[in-house]
């Protein structure tokens, strides 16, 4: 009976020691699928105010990753179905919803992750690194924060605006 007690607490210790090497690790702690909760500032790239944001993002263990987000104040059904799109209602449907997925790489010396991103809904995001600040909510919060500033540069983390906020889909 007291062997088994001790390898029951030698496996729960082992169990508590693992969980707490993954929440030190955000790379591992970034792995999962992630719901878009809410939007802070305007892009400084796209431009575009987000009204009633919706989108979610998942990132793999093995580096993969894609995200899909909309913005759904903007997103209005055809009027004659969806094979039968004017040029505007396609034009206003493909500038209220962005997708891309790509491979990602984290630096938490720096604490960013960059989207390396194969492809996407607009073309010009094809080759394209998207690099972005993170900052854990607790267990199941990640907010996403934009480094560009529009015009080819950077901008300081401390003036940084665009802000996207994730929760965990459990």
């Amino acid at each position: 009976m007291r062997r088994l007690l001790n390898v029951s607490l030698l496996l729960l210790c082992s169990a508590a020691n693992l969980a707490a090497q993954s929440q030190d690790d955000p790379a591992k702690r970034l792995v999962g699928i992630w719901r878009l909760v809410s939007v802070d500032g305007t892009s400084p790239v796209f431009n575009f105010v987000f009204d009633h944001p919706r989108g979610i993002i998942i990132y793999d263990a093995s580096g993969r990753m894609a995200v899909q987000q909309a913005n759904l104040a903007d997103r209005r059904v055809f009027a004659k179905g969806p094979e039968a799109g004017t040029v505007e209602e396609k034009a206003a449907a493909f500038d209220s919803y962005g997708v891309y997925y790509g491979t990602w790489t984290l630096d938490a010396k720096a604490g960013t992750v960059t989207h390396h991103i194969g492809d996407g809904l607009n073309p010009a995001l094809r080759g394209r690194d998207n690099v972005r600040w993170f900052e854990f909510e607790g267990n199941d919060r990640v907010v996403l924060i934009a480094t560009e500033d529009g015009k080819g540069g950077k901008v300081a983390r401390t003036d940084a605006t665009y802000r996207l906020t994730w929760e965990r889909i459990k």
